[in-house]
């Protein structure tokens, strides 16, 4: 491991611990207002919109059942548009690409209930890019576009976060435009 690749690691999971250390109500938003007042007494998993895609990925993979338990849990949710790009959407939904769909899936999990305040941070202080650790064991690159937070998978594909901290009793969900997937060197 290079220098470089171990300070983005030593970065990530500093990233990871302070978004923990501070417990799911820490008394400050992105925004600077009183965290209570901006957390949803539901779940992630009961403020999912339970016609969407991601939604439906979830309960497929069974990760609705984790979604619903006490977490906290960063989730990235890829809007309708996003799955329609996909070539194989329909055949992700199916009982025989389980593995593979939740293997998707967690890469959009991120442990702890991490801001667009603390990836921004995160990213100044990795001086322009960050590392951010997945549930699947793989990490998503943090960098800033044009002043908005994208997400980058191993293959190079880019997603912008397209909205602010949505706080529930489990986590904080960001809204992306992209699904992202790991390399398969990440299973």
């Amino acid at each position: 491991m290079s220098r470089s690749s171990l300070s983005l690691s030593v970065a990530a999971l500093a990233l990871a611990l302070a978004a923990c250390s501070g417990g799911k109500n820490d008394g400050a938003t992105a925004q600077g207002n009183s965290a209570d007042a901006d957390i949803s007494n539901k779940t992630i998993a009961a403020s999912l919109d339970q016609n969407g895609k991601f939604y439906q990925a979830a309960k497929a993979s069974g990760l609705d059942k984790t979604l619903a338990g006490p977490g906290p849990y960063t989730v990235l949710v890829a809007d309708d548009a996003a799955f329609a790009k996909l070539p194989n959407a329909d055949q992700m939904m199916q009982p025989g690409a389980r593995d593979e769909l939740t293997r998707i899936l967690t890469y959009h999990i991120m442990p702890g209930a991490v801001l667009v305040a603390d990836i921004d941070k995160a990213i100044d202080n990795g001086k322009g890019k960050t590392l951010l650790p997945t549930m699947n064991g793989a990490t998503l690159t943090a960098t800033k576009e044009g002043g908005k937070i994208v997400l980058t998978d191993g293959a190079g594909t880019k997603a912008t976060l397209t909205g602010d901290d949505e706080r529930f009793s489990n986590g904080v969900v960001h809204h992306i435009d992209s699904v992202l997937a790991p390399t398969q060197a990440a299973r």
